[in-house]
């Protein structure tokens, strides 16, 4: 097997790295970077656990090579945090309409809905919504994750509506 040297920026911290051309992005931020909040599920992308955003676009991370990410700047859900610890806009609409629960699909999630909120372009509810079929969860019945997207679309939320 050939090595490549890469070079990325994860989470806005630069990384040189040595990795084999079979090596899915997904194992490389895993295991050798750390980033486990990228979670390996099905690995054949339909899951959506994995999904990573790689120069502005979600990305599942189990169908791209680590080779293929070289020069790219990643953000993975331990990045959507400011750095003094408030939550991202997508996480705390996700808090706020109980949108998880066992947490596995969660950071793929989420990674979708802020590549798909950054920026002065704002995705609608409805491209939300259509995106979150890209993700299986087997806890939520994504009714809290719909109504995070009612949240970060800026819709009226129904009262009394809980998980």
């Amino acid at each position: 097997m050939s090595d490549h040297a890469i070079e990325v920026t994860v989470n806005s911290e630069r990384y040189v790295a040595t990795v084999e051309a079979r090596v899915s992005l997904c194992d490389f931020l895993r295991s050798d970077l750390g980033y486990t909040g990228v979670h390996a599920g099905c690995e054949h992308g339909v899951c959506g656990a994995c999904t990573v955003i790689v120069d502005g676009r979600a990305v599942r991370s189990c169908l791209m090579l680590a080779v293929q990410s070289d020069g790219t700047a990643i953000t993975t859900v331990e990045g959507l945090a400011a750095p003094d610890g408030r939550l991202h806009p997508v996480q705390r609409a996700m808090r706020e309409a109980y949108g998880l629960q066992c947490g596995f699909c969660t950071p793929g999630v989420l990674m979708t809905l802020a590549a798909l909120t950054q920026g002065e372009a704002k995705a609608s509810s409805e491209t939300m919504i259509a995106a979150l079929s890209g993700h299986l969860c087997r806890c939520t019945g994504y009714q809290g994750m719909r109504r995070a997207v009612a949240i970060l679309a800026g819709e009226p939320a129904a009262s009394g509506e809980h998980a």
